[in-house]
């Protein structure tokens, strides 16, 4: 079959983009269309502002009859992609393909390409021209419905690109448990250290005050700068930008799912959990136009959520291995206990890398199993140089 390559120039072409994994899974049962608006706006230079350090461009794929049989980004973060990289390194994502091989070589060939043209040496994919906790990583096991944010994919995509050449960089990992009023599911040994922990008065734990955002925005900030910071692809959190992080997540947040530890008061443990708004945008088919934002509020306040996202769970690195992390799930257990018909049911955590098999361990010793494995990708354009996957931490 004979395809061609179109750019995403216009409006027209947008919402081509924008609606074409619409007919791609309309017989999938636990697919959930995105919000239209949150696609958009990663392409949008006024409103992502990964473009004040870098670039994306947008292509179909067009069959003989002119009708769309792909789509394909490719971007460039000015920041990463010399960042502990043996060459620099872009990506391509939001990759939606009928199960075509040719298909899909000339949507990745059309990546390379520009990627080439714009100085890199190598693609990672399926990724997000923006933060890691989105549109990051291709699913492969676990076709469960997807967390907010996080994407669907066809099952053959796992061989389109690994005929294509990409290798397993590192793989994405999303632990689920079951919430409940009770320390089940914890490790023996683990458990006893939380206890120890939760017997010492120097530390406390406790969710957030919904009318202080303020202040627990900057111990957000200082925990996430000594627990994450280091990570590849990350950097320290200025102030303007934890607070604004806070603003955009206000809406959202629930006091009672968003836990802080402390020692002496001074901050060094945290467990961000979100609503997984998912489970209200699988009504709005994509949309938040008034209709939409009336289903939305619907299902929030009649308790549709019953899934809580953990986004961020950590300790900073001098109270790490004592069981903080655990004597922070003990404290929610706990509080769980003292409500009546607590509005969550299970916990999914948003993935956790291969490359940091301490927060792997953590996650199993607090309970969680895996639930879904995404894989991040990549692929040197020189195919014979060495390829080496994500380093450990």
């Amino acid at each position: 079959m004979k395809f061609q390559i179109k750019e995403v120039n216009d409006e027209r072409s947008e919402k081509d983009f924008i609606l074409f994994p619409v007919k791609l899974y309309k017989d999938e049962k636990n697919w959930i269309r995105p919000l239209d608006d949150d696609i958009r706006k990663v392409f949008n230079k006024k409103r992502n502002k990964f473009f004040r350090h870098g670039r994306a461009i947008r292509w179909l794929l067009l069959d003989e009859k002119n009708e769309i049989a792909g789509r394909i980004a490719a971007f460039i973060n000015d920041k990463t992609a010399n960042k502990k990289n043996d060459q620099p390194t872009g990506g391509v994502g939001f990759f939606e393909c009928i199960d075509d091989q040719e298909a899909a070589n000339l949507l990745f060939d059309t990546g390379k390409k520009w990627l080439e043209e714009n100085g890199m040496e190598a693609m990672d994919g399926p990724i997000n021209f923006g933060d890691r906790n989105e549109n990051w990583g291709l699913l492969v096991e676990g076709f469960y419905p997807p967390n907010y944010g996080m994407p669907y994919h066809k099952k053959y995509y796992k061989d389109l690109f690994e005929n294509y050449g990409f290798q397993l960089y590192f793989k994405q990992y999303t632990y689920h448990r079951k919430i409940v009023p009770d320390y089940s599911g914890l490790d023996d040994r683990v458990l006893e250290k939380a206890k120890r922990i939760k017997r010492d008065k120097s530390y406390r734990f406790q969710h957030i005050d919904k009318n202080n955002f303020e202040r627990y925005a900057e111990e957000f900030r200082q925990i996430f700068n000594k627990a994450w910071a280091k990570f590849v692809g990350l950097g320290e959190m200025t102030k303007p930008q934890a607070q604004a992080l806070i603003k955009k997540l206000k809406p959202i947040l629930d006091p009672e799912i968003f836990w802080i530890g402390y020692y002496n008061d001074e901050p060094v443990a945290m467990f961000l959990m979100l609503p997984d708004l998912n489970q209200i945008v699988k009504h709005v088919n994509g949309k938040l136009d008034w209709l939409g934002k009336l289903k939305f509020l619907y299902y929030k306040h009649t308790g549709g959520i019953t899934k809580a996202l953990g986004t961020l769970f950590g300790v900073v690195p001098e109270h790490q291995g004592k069981g903080v992390e655990a004597a922070l799930v003990l404290a929610f257990a706990d509080f769980v206990a003292t409500k009546k018909n607590f509005q969550y049911t299970d916990l999914e955590m948003n993935w956790i890398g291969d490359f940091n098999p301490k927060m792997m361990r953590v996650a199993e010793q607090v309970g969680g199993k895996v639930l879904k494995t995404h894989h991040t990708y990549r692929y040197l354009f020189d195919r014979t140089k060495e390829f080496k996957r994500m380093p450990v931490h």
